[in-house]
């Protein structure tokens, strides 16, 4: 007993030391990496690797690396590394070097294993031949150049050894490896008597049993002037040079999935997930992009121009250029090269090889309501019911860890939640949905079933002693699936069945939290990297991928639980790259300040710029109290959120929309209603997400790619192709200057009133609503009745909100299906496209389709049309249709009036035309 109550108290002071700060200490910078303070130690050309035996193979351009001179015999011998470059659809190159397998190295170094989609392979081109050509002014130097598309060729360059893309016409660079010789590659060898592996940091020991192995390269970016992407970090959207003349705080990006509490914003530090995916994009309106398919900490230096000006080796350049230098402790180089040439091209390479976001269930599209936590069943019930009396639209409510039984997951606290099928069916009838909180750490208890079948199956992770490893976490004493494990990771997902998750019903999902795995006693608040997995690889070389395997397995339990005909909602907080194939994510444990509201916007356009399209930030900061302004301020920004959830700590006041007063209660209320008034489009971005990959959430360099003042705003971002918005970010603001791109005009949304594009607008903002614009040229789908969740809109007739543009034409898409099954896949959809011109709108089918809607569209609004015709005709059945001034908008407080054809009754699902007579 008395050991029982230690653990407990050690468990508390744990979960002090991290709950409430970020304690900067605690993680390791650079300077504590021995791996990364060797590779910035390197200087330009320290590389003098060359390509040797030259050829084509299996339908790939192959190669030895070998050192170009006699090696010193004092040093240990360096091996030929294999290198191959493949070619595929689309513009995408794939390099890969690693040890060479004949030369029997110590074991095999891992690959990361079921991210790349099986489809990728039927998309290579085998390539036939190679020309060779001489580098300009190199006496004798030879590269090796191969197709790569019809506009680009791939090289490789021989002595000194470099890879690179570029365009056909003018040879012009587009990404390059090793044009900087900084490359390296610790090959795994024997230790020698005297030589110490084991690397300390803070009381905690890494054996590091098979010694350095660590690679890092320089990567250039040519006809660039800013680099996105690579997260997760709460930092500027466009990267920061973290390394060169200018730089003071000289920390790279950091990847390596951590709990971190309370982070902070403008660091370049990693936090819960990692996508080690970057795009560049510059003046000429073109991008370009490069991924490192690894799983191991990696940190990557973004270069300030003239950090090589001592030893530079390239030649002279008229091409604007970014250079980084990647850095990761073990794996191999697995990298792929995206020629782009557009923003949207570059994102559709990516998701081509690690898949298309999946396509969420309609009702996870609405506001979800989160707390740690919902006390008990009385407590949902009068939470679901307010939000009711205070007609405030919601879809899923969530239960944090406390609705367990002493934190074992799968089950409920008798006392608190004794009927949680009747729970359910309540929210149910309403047509919501629950959210239960699953975490990957099990507890330690011979009479919790889960760990008793775990342990007797050998089924956790080992620590380096071959013993299953035993970590602290919510439960205390726990132990961590070994995800890596395609057996293990179908085990987990059985548990997900009606049987085994004893209280579950058809109405219930899962959230995925502490999947970094957030270990509370363990090194950086994680797992040991010298811990076991599978096949003895080492925790060090998939630490990145842990959370997304454990997402995997979820989703997989989702989906078998209704027999492959659901759609699985899973929210996770860890993420890699191929996340997106499996559910949502979130930022993570924010804080309720202003600077957190800001960082929210470029941490979530650079998700969705990596793949993770639905994700959103905590509502109001999860820690700490917001005052109400800067709760409704987050409100009206988190309604544009691809996630859009309210969540907090269990320590905060509690903060539902309806404690802070009448006013602010409807500044909430109408924040959320817009929300679900702008559904429809939502779902059809989600769709359009899921078939191109393009983020429902994106910067508007991806929509106005040469509009050079957009490149580094990120203060606003484009929801689609057709809205624009921009937060308010400090308390009290009278007023918000927003860029306004492109040529053409722009709509308020509230006011209807039209702004010049491609320049600033100083505007007055009132607590009403922040500054949010529809785009002249496009059609906006809407529903515009209050319910009380989404899945009571699905009969509500549409409004079509028409922007139109300076030759009075626009045009939209709308995408409908059943919102949960994937019948979808087998042509059950609507989708249709809206044109107007000429007085005309006409609605016609993309694709072809199966699916029934008795949805007709109830109102046209007209933005830029000047009012004078009173009548419309509508085809087919030659019926007319009044044109009256009417109301922009339901609710709030001042309805703006616009040109608006009432009840044309046309169907959503029929082809028809509407003329302005």
């Amino acid at each position: 007993m008395k050991m029982k109550q230690v653990a407990f108290l050690f468990l508390i002071f744990l979960a002090s030391q991290t709950v409430y700060s970020w304690k900067k200490d605690e993680f390791r910078a650079c300077d504590q990496t021995p791996f990364c303070k060797r590779a910035r130690f390197r200087k330009p050309g320290a590389c003098t690797l060359i390509a040797h035996d030259v050829s084509i193979s299996d339908g790939d351009l192959t190669a030895k690396l070998i050192p170009k001179a006699p090696h010193d015999q004092d040093q240990d011998q360096i091996k030929p590394l294999t290198l191959s470059v493949s070619v595929y659809q689309d513009g995408i190159m794939r390099l890969k070097i690693d040890e060479d397998p004949s030369l029997d190295p110590r074991k095999k170094r891992f690959q990361v294993a079921d991210v790349v989609i099986s489809e990728f392979e039927t998309k290579k081109l085998w390539l036939q031949s190679a020309s060779t050509e001489k580098i300009n002014g190199d006496d004798g130097g030879l590269s090796s150049v191969v197709y790569l598309s019809d506009g680009y060729e791939a090289v490789l360059r021989h002595d000194p050894f470099e890879v690179y893309v570029r365009e056909k016409a003018g040879n012009r660079r587009v990404v390059s490896l090793n044009s900087h010789g900084l490359f390296d590659f610790e090959q795994l060898r024997v230790k020698k008597e005297d030589e110490d592996w084991e690397e300390r940091f803070r009381g905690h020991t890494d054996t590091r049993p098979y010694g350095p192995q660590s690679i890092s390269f320089d990567v250039s970016f040519y006809g660039s002037d800013f680099v996105y992407g690579i997260p997760e970090h709460a930092s500027s959207f466009a990267l920061k040079p973290t390394r060169g003349p200018g730089v003071e705080e000289s920390e790279p990006f950091r990847l390596f999935n951590l709990d971190v509490f309370e982070y902070h914003h403008e660091s370049p530090f990693g936090i819960y997930g990692s996508i080690p995916f970057m795009v560049s994009h510059g003046k000429s309106g073109q991008s370009s992009g490069f991924f490192w398919l690894n799983a191991a900490e990696m940190q990557i230096d973004v270069l300030a121009k003239g950090w090589d000006a001592e030893g530079g080796i390239l030649m002279p350049t008229e091409q604007s250029r970014i250079d980084t230098f990647w850095m990761s402790e073990a794996g191999i180089v697995d990298t792929f090269f995206f020629a782009g040439p557009g923003p949207k091209d570059v994102v559709k390479q990516y998701v081509s090889v690690t898949g298309l976001p999946a396509m969420p269930q309609l009702f996870s599209t609405g506001y979800h309501q989160c707390r740690w936590n919902y006390r008990d069943e009385e407590d949902v019930e009068n939470v679901d019911s307010k939000f009711d009396e205070h007609d405030i639209p919601y879809d899923v409510l969530w239960l944090d860890i406390e609705h367990t039984d002493g934190k074992r997951y799968f089950t409920w606290d008798k006392m608190l939640f004794p009927h949680p099928e009747e729970m359910q069916r309540k929210l149910a009838a309403k047509g919501r949905h629950m959210v239960t909180i699953v975490d990957p750490h099990i507890k330690r208890d011979e009479s919790f079933h889960l760990h008793k079948d775990a342990s007797q199956r050998g089924y956790y992770i080992k620590d380096a002693t071959g013993k299953d490893y035993d970590g602290w976490c919510w439960p205390g004493s726990s132990s961590y699936p070994d995800m890596l494990n395609p057996e293990i990771r179908s085990w987990w997902a059985e548990k997900f069945s009606y049987d085994n998750y004893v209280g579950s019903t058809p109405s219930l999902y899962i959230w995925n939290d502490m999947n970094e795995p957030s270990v509370f006693n363990g090194p950086e608040v994680t797992m040991p990297r010298d811990a076991l997995h599978l096949g003895g690889v080492e925790h060090r070389e998939l630490h990145n991928a842990y959370g997304y395997y454990f997402h995997m397995a979820t989703a997989e339990g989702l989906l078998k639980r209704g027999d492959g005909k659901d759609r699985p909602f899973v929210l996770s907080r860890a993420f890699f790259a191929g996340s997106q194939r499996y559910g949502a994510v979130w930022t993570g444990d924010n804080s309720a300040d202003w600077d957190h509201l800001r960082v929210s916007v470029p941490m979530v356009l650079t998700l969705g710029l990596t793949g993770m399209t639905f994700s959103g930030a905590d509502v109001g900061g999860f820690f700490g109290n917001p005052e109400p302004e800067l709760l409704v301020r987050w409100y009206q920004l988190g309604a544009y959120y691809p996630f859009f959830r309210g969540h907090a700590h269990h320590d905060t006041k509690r903060r539902e929309p309806w404690l802070f007063g009448e006013r602010n209660t409807a500044l909430m209320r109408d924040a959320i209603r817009i929300r679900y008034t702008l559904l429809p489009y939502f779902y059809t971005l989600f769709r359009e997400a899921n078939v191109s990959g393009v983020p429902v959430v994106r910067p508007l360099w991806m929509e106005f790619p040469s509009d050079e003042a957009a490149f580094s705003n990120d203060e606003a971002f484009m929801v689609g192709n057709s809205l624009l918005v921009q937060g308010i970010y400090t308390a009290r603001a009278k007023h918000a200057s927003v860029y306004l791109p492109g040529k053409e005009s722009w709509y308020d949304l509230r006011t209807g009133t039209a702004y010049k594009g491609g320049k600033v607008h100083k505007l007055e903002v009132s607590e009403e609503s922040i500054p949010a614009f529809q785009r002249a040229g496009t059609i906006v789908p809407r529903k515009d009745r209050f319910r009380r969740s989404s899945t009571q809109m699905v009969h509500d007739p549409y409004t079509l909100v028409i922007a139109l543009n300076s030759s009075q034409a626009a045009e939209g898409e709308l995408y409908v299906d059943d919102g949960k099954s994937y019948d979808f896949k087998h042509g059950a959809y609507i989708h249709r496209r809206f044109v107007f011109s000429n007085g005309h709108l006409t609605s016609s089918p993309v694709g072809n389709s199966r699916f029934s809607s008795d949805c007709i569209i109830e109102r046209v609004i007209l933005l830029g049309f000047t009012p004078g015709a009173k009548t419309a005709l509508v085809e087919p059945g030659n019926q007319k249709a009044e044109i009256e001034l009417g109301p922009l908008r339901f609710g709030g407080q001042h309805a703006a009036v616009a040109v608006t054809i009432r009840k044309p009754g046309v169907r959503v699902a029929e082809d028809w035309k509407i003329k302005i007579l």
